[in-house]
């Protein structure tokens, strides 16, 4: 099965919370009681609209035909001081990473970080005070009670933004998806031409002493992609919430040093704080290289830049690799 086709990172819902209960008109009737004050109970709020983070979800693939989501109303108030059940809550499970925007004002409205992180995003209306609340001296017999407050409905982005510590940023074919499959346990599909990975692809990698960190393989970004070109503009957003950033350049690119600069600019014009992230420049298919053509390539790329000739081919240089990662990690 393709994992680009349920790869979902972006839906648009139809939200309406509960509307309140109203409170209760009534007065205490009871044989030897005939003058009873008002009793009238209050009105049950109305059910909230809650997303909830869910660490097992990796996609927004199960809201995909979800249109709607309504919570119950609030019931209204009764006799004797009952009060109206309170209305359903509706709980929304949601990735790790997910932003949560009122679709209309595009207002953050949450953003889930944690497993089992709860977010009240539509609240439900508060149910109104019954006739018991509104007796006075002057007034022992109050006609009225509250309404229950209305629903309150909006439409609700959820934008999915993947959590990594490390996220691979480079041209199509450049050997990410290669680099994910030797360094962890992740499986992304591989071949010889561009746009091979449709969607990112998270890989655990193991480090000494049972210690890890997240990789993402981020799909190929083209010259352009911050307009719009190619698959880069829907993807650029997972690069925003990773720590480091490995560009990856493969050996045989015509200039080095070029498609890094391309690389960078595209993020730049995207957000230019993507460039206050760490970066490490890894350069893949280096089995291609001998050791002169290796000096004479690192004289010509950024002195402030940290770089590592590697291969997936042959394991070259790959646990340093993990180790530079490790250590830009804890820095």
């Amino acid at each position: 099965m393709d994992t680009s086709e349920n790869f979902i990172d972006f839906i648009k819902i139809y939200c309406r919370s509960g509307k309140g209960g109203a409170g209760s008109v009534h007065f205490r009737r009871e044989k030897f009681v005939p003058n009873g004050g008002p009793d009238g109970g209050d009105g049950g709020r109305g059910g909230h609209i809650i997303v909830k983070g869910n660490p097992h979800l990796w996609t927004l693939l199960h809201l995909r035909y979800r249109k709607h989501i309504m919570a119950e109303d609030g019931q209204n108030g009764g006799a004797a001081k009952c009060f109206g059940k309170q209305g359903k809550d509706i709980i929304v499970e949601v990735p790790i990473g997910t932003l949560i925007k009122d679709a209309e004002t595009e207002e953050v409205l949450a953003e889930i970080m944690h497993p089992e992180q709860e977010v009240v995003i539509v609240k439900g209306g508060r149910g109104g005070l019954g006739n018991t609340h509104f007796a006075t001296p002057t007034t022992q017999a109050p006609q009225y009670a509250q309404p229950g407050e209305p629903a309150i409905e909006k439409y609700i982005y959820f934008e999915l933004k993947i959590l990594a510590d490390v996220g691979l940023v480079g041209f199509p074919n450049a050997g990410k998806s290669t680099l994910l499959s030797v360094i962890s346990a992740a499986k992304p599909k591989i071949a010889d031409y561009a746009f091979t990975t449709l969607a990112p692809n998270l890989g655990v990698v193991p480090y000494r002493d049972d210690r890890s960190f997240v990789v993402a393989d981020i799909p190929g970004i083209i010259e352009g992609a911050a307009e719009g070109r190619g698959l880069g503009l829907r993807f650029l957003r997972h690069i925003e919430r990773n720590s480091i950033l490995l560009f990856l350049v493969p050996a045989d690119a015509k200039n080095i040093r070029k498609e890094y600069d391309i690389l960078l600019d595209e993020l730049r014009r995207y957000n230019p704080e993507l460039l206050d992230k760490k970066r490490f420049l890894a350069i893949s298919k280096s089995d291609l290289l001998d050791e002169e053509l290796e000096k004479l390539t690192s004289a010509e790329l950024p002195t402030d830049l940290p770089h590592l000739f590697i291969s997936s081919a042959n394991m070259k240089n790959i646990q340093l690799l993990k180790d530079k990662l490790w250590e830009l990690l804890n820095r």
